[in-house]
């Protein structure tokens, strides 16, 4: 095994924490998901959390941050936005999901759902939005094209948008 430099950056790391218990997702999948991401917005040294919580914990989160009152299915924070987005330019925030959201939304697998979130929120982490016609076409697309990368269908055909905040 080759040792590594100390200047040599280590791949892409996905953090994943399952914090809730309610819903099964298959966490190995989703952080192979969250890895393909990375590359194909050629951020391949890039960092993020992923945080799989209830509807209880988004709805808290939604409330706290977005002043939003019930559960949503995925929010972004991003670290290139605040005061210490220079501190760690390669981390590039957390994506919170609520897994009991993605399952209701799933019409099947919710892994599958969890991982349109992901890619959504990742794209909202490099700062992909979806507040006009224009950039909503450009961020369906480039997830659609993420998703397919990865072996996945498009969300709901590719036409309706997850609703990520």
């Amino acid at each position: 095994a080759r040792t590594r430099a100390p200047s040599d950056k280590p791949r892409m790391a996905i953090s994943l924490q399952n914090r809730q218990r309610k819903v099964p997702v298959e966490t190995v999948r989703l952080k192979k998901v969250g890895r393909a991401t990375l590359r194909a917005l050629g951020r391949p040294t890039a960092d993020c959390s992923v945080v799989l919580v209830d509807d209880a914990g988004i709805a808290a989160l939604n409330r706290a941050y977005r002043g939003a009152v019930g559960p949503t299915d995925v929010l972004a924070f991003p670290m290139s936005e605040g005061p210490f987005s220079e501190i760690t330019p390669d981390y590039l925030g957390d994506v919170v999901i609520s897994a009991e959201t993605a399952l209701r939304q799933a019409g099947g697998d919710v892994t599958v759902e969890c991982a349109h979130l992901l890619v959504h929120g990742i794209l909202h982490l490099l700062g992909y939005d979806h507040g006009t016609p224009r950039q909503r076409r450009c961020m369906w697309k480039r997830q659609s094209e993420i998703l397919a990368a990865c072996g996945i269908a498009a969300p709901r055909g590719g036409t309706t948008p997850p609703r990520v905040r």
